[in-house]
């Protein structure tokens, strides 16, 4: 597996061989075609956000393509790409780089919460585990088999290695997949291994392809570091996530270069607003633009 690295992106934005000081868009906030660029794990989310944007503006055409995180980044150098979605915002030179390179700063920020899942096999008796367990799975000091999809490389990936592994390698128990789906149909014919997928790929209740995976993967239950009362263990989901008890939580956020209002600007704006954010709360995500509470209420 490939390592991040912040110098690495910020030489890329350096070298690029595009300089266009002109990036004023050619389409409106509801009509036109732009290119977009988002992680794999966000596939789910991103088709419905707009799917829901197109059923109201006819004329939008998002052109998009789904790969690894720092692919996304290398994609949002070149002119033909407006948007990107990746799970971390710019660092100082990374900003300085790309304002050098387009004229302008491009806007980027948090619109929703996910979570790294844990899955192991329906019978598995292994389903609570600490940091340090995971740890010791991913640079190999536990052999257990660990899968997760490093042929995308995404923010899955990265984020274990930033926080957990560290300045170590993976171990060669570390088995890459192409794509979250394969790591789920991984687990289930792999009682012995565990897996990392994004939440979204196996949470949502109401997806009948996620429903029937749960009836054979299940999601191990995290210890909780934050937690005044120390022994306790939580599982991924929007209330764990909000209260910050679910320890591997990682913010959706949306990269747009446009210095006109275009359709980047539009997207972003429905992403959100109410319409985009229920829809990260009904993908079981927690949405960070809006709170949406369940209010009590008598009738007479």
């Amino acid at each position: 597996m490939l390592r991040y690295s912040g110098l690495f992106i910020f030489s890329i934005f350096i070298l690029a061989c595009t300089n266009s000081n002109n990036i004023a868009p050619q389409d409106t906030v509801n009509s036109g075609t732009i290119h977009i660029a988002a992680e794999e794990s966000f596939k789910p989310f991103l088709e419905e956000q707009i799917k829901v944007f197109k059923s109201s503006n006819p004329k939008a055409n998002f052109i998009v393509s789904y790969k690894s995180e720092i692919e996304c980044l290398k994609d949002f150098t070149s002119d033909s790409t407006r948007m990107i979605f990746i799970t971390r915002g710019l660092d100082k030179r990374e900003e300085t780089s790309l304002k050098n390179h387009l004229g302008f700063t491009p806007t980027f920020g948090i619109l929703a919460y996910n979570a790294i899942a844990i899955l192991v096999h329906k019978d598995s008796k292994d389903s609570l585990f600490t940091l340090q367990d995971l740890r010791e799975r991913l640079i190999g000091s536990n052999p257990q088999t660990v899968v997760m999809d490093g042929n995308n490389l995404t923010g899955v990936v990265r984020f274990l290695k930033d926080s957990l592994v560290k300045q170590q390698t993976f171990g060669k128990n570390v088995v890459s997949t192409e794509g979250s789906a394969a790591v789920i149909e991984y687990i289930k014919t792999h009682p012995q291994a565990i897996g990392f997928v994004a939440m979204n790929w196996i949470g949502d209740t109401y997806d009948p392809k996620q429903v029937q995976d749960r009836k054979l993967v299940k999601t191990a239950m995290l210890e909780c570091t934050l937690c005044a009362e120390k022994g306790l263990f939580a599982k991924p989901s929007q209330a764990t996530i909000s209260r910050g008890e679910y320890s591997l939580s990682l913010p959706i956020y949306y990269h747009l270069k446009e210095n006109a209002p275009g359709l980047g600007s539009g997207l972003l704006n429905f992403m959100s607003l109410e319409r985009g954010q229920l829809i990260f709360k009904r993908s079981f995500l927690v949405p960070a633009k809006m709170s949406f509470q369940k209010r009590n209420s008598m009738l007479n």
